[in-house]
């Protein structure tokens, strides 16, 4: 039905807005403590952007991608993620001319065709920052702080932090054999995703879903066990660092993240209580996707939090805020005369800050308290005809059920400061 939004997107309503604004608020507050600039990408890019940077026989670029030829015979796809668009935008605009670390987020909607559920729609919402021209572990440690100051900020509790390393391209070989080999003896009873994988993508049977509770996944080998030394000693200073700053965290082997483009530092943060869609926040390391992008080899770190799964666990703790009021200030306006010496009294209360509404539709005086009441206004001004030929104007205080008459010359004037006071 045309009336129907495409399944797995959702209107977001003037109800829930005021949730939304507030957690983004929050984000632009974090980040500018942290040093991260706003960064804004096109909604869709070259598909070739995402099949080089999340990479061909990924779940993201096979399966999930919405892709789309434009009038031009491009091909175009809907950004599945924001890492790759930043990573397009910095070489693009050759943000690396300024020398030292490049620290940008944003905020914006992605693309997946997924199974819609709680907390995963296929138009769903992401904050992100990406850290590019630093490789110093004191960067991924930062990232790592700045998600989980920004979700401890909004009050969630019971958050759990995990945190891996993936190696380099000079030890995932080492790992990816081990691996190989202990799979072998279990590839039938791996699922046919995991099959295909253990050929090509080894690690990635480490996140699948599908086999995550299988006994033998626990007997994996775990990639720690191979680091090269350059990757050990980097993993060991992030964990000093988090150490250093107080916050605990869990190492988990199996921590391998989606998207092809991770090296070393892998992290992700959870909210138990969501269930199967647990994760909030996570992001790592990828010092090789700029050059893989055409840009010269630059160290980079990052990490994304989807904000559906975030409001979902607000609303789990009772942490979402209470919808401010609609106004201020409401006028009630008996007749025509009345209303139209109200409209101008109207204008005059937003120029001076004040939250102003009045009725249009002409209806009763106990049609218009009662919008009054529903609009949350501390004060209610009644205009009539009476008022009006005396030149005042009765003002109800909502709260305390009193009222007083005020001239109309400092009306204005008198709600202003009453409710900017």
């Amino acid at each position: 039905m045309l009336t129907n939004a495409p399944r797995g997107t959702k209107d977001i309503l003037p109800d829930a807005v005021g949730a939304w604004t507030y957690v983004e608020n929050v984000i632009r507050e974090h980040c500018a403590r942290y040093g991260y600039h706003e960064i804004r990408t096109p909604v869709f890019e070259h598909t070739e952007l995402f099949q080089r940077g999340i990479g061909d026989g990924t779940d993201v670029v096979d399966k999930e991608m919405y892709t789309f030829t434009d009038r031009g015979e491009r091909s175009l796809t809907l950004r599945p993620e924001n890492t790759a668009s930043a990573v397009r935008a910095y070489l693009q605009n050759k943000l690396y001319a300024d020398g030292g670390l490049q620290k940008l987020f944003y905020i914006g909607s992605m693309f997946r065709y997924d199974r819609p559920q709680a907390g995963r729609m296929r138009e769903f919402h992401q904050f992100g920052v990406e850290a590019i021209g630093g490789e110093s572990p004191a960067v991924d440690a930062e990232a790592i702080l700045l998600a989980y100051d920004f979700l401890t900020a909004l009050g969630l509790q019971g958050l759990t932090l995990k945190l891996n390393s993936v190696g380099c391209p000079n030890c995932r070989p080492v790992y990816r054999e081990r691996l190989q080999e202990y799979f072998k003896e279990y590839l039938a009873s791996l699922c046919d995703d995991c099959q295909s994988r253990y050929t090509v993508r080894p690690m990635r049977i480490l996140d699948c879903k599908a086999d995550a509770e299988k006994p033998f996944m626990t007997g994996a080998p775990a990639i720690t066990d191979c680091l090269c030394e350059e990757c050990s000693s980097h993993f060991e200073a992030v964990q000093n660092h988090l150490r250093a700053a107080g916050v605990s965290y869990e190492l988990d082997s199996r921590l391998v993240r989606g998207l092809d483009y991770y090296t070393r530092t892998a992290f992700e943060i959870a909210y138990p209580p969501l269930g199967a869609q647990s994760a909030v926040a996570g992001g790592g390391r990828y010092d090789g996707l700029v050059e893989e992008l055409g840009g010269n080899p630059t160290p980079a770190v990052g990490f994304a939090a989807g904000l559906e799964r975030v409001l979902l666990a607000l609303e789990q703790q009772n942490l979402l805020p209470e919808r401010p009021p609609a106004a201020d200030v409401f006028l009630i306006a008996l007749g025509e005369a009345a209303a139209a010496a109200a409209f101008p009294l109207l204008h005059e209360l937003r120029q001076g800050g004040v939250r102003a509404l009045m009725d249009y539709a002409g209806r009763s005086m106990k049609a218009q308290m009662k919008q009054a009441n529903k609009s949350g206004a501390r004060y209610a001004v009644i205009l009539g005809e009476d008022e009006l030929a005396r030149h005042e104007a009765v003002v109800r205080n909502m709260a305390e059920s009193t009222q007083e008459t005020y001239s109309l010359d400092d009306m204005v004037k008198r709600l202003i400061s009453e409710v900017k006071g």
